[in-house]
């Protein structure tokens, strides 16, 4: 590898890192235009992030298919208990919630 392909190399990595950071957003639908097409232009360049990013789609695409049972009351309340989380026991549970958004940038 040559000073120059190394130094490129270290250049992409640095801009993987900071692509990490917005892959929520870009996921979700929730990011800005510019922010979209930043993403997509780095991943025309890099089949890592390519991976990495329809990897997490399809992943958050499964958990959103997926049936979510709340555990019953009792075996929560010990749970909670055991976990020392008995003060989240009154907030809603998160598995309930029903946010599925499309992945797609404006």
């Amino acid at each position: 590898m040559t000073a120059q392909t190394a130094h490129n190399h270290s250049d992409k990595h640095k801009s993987c890192k900071e692509l990490l950071g917005d892959l929520s957003l870009y996921i979700d639908g929730e990011a800005e235009a510019d922010l979209c097409q930043e993403i997509e232009q780095h991943m025309a360049d890099c089949e890592n992030c390519r991976v990495v990013v329809d990897t997490l789609a399809k992943t958050v695409f499964l958990y959103h298919g997926l049936e979510h049972n709340r555990m019953p009351g009792e075996a929560r309340r010990r749970l909670y208990k055991a976990l020392d989380l008995s003060d989240y026991l009154d907030e809603p549970d998160p598995a309930s919630s029903s946010t599925n958004r499309k992945a797609d940038c404006p």
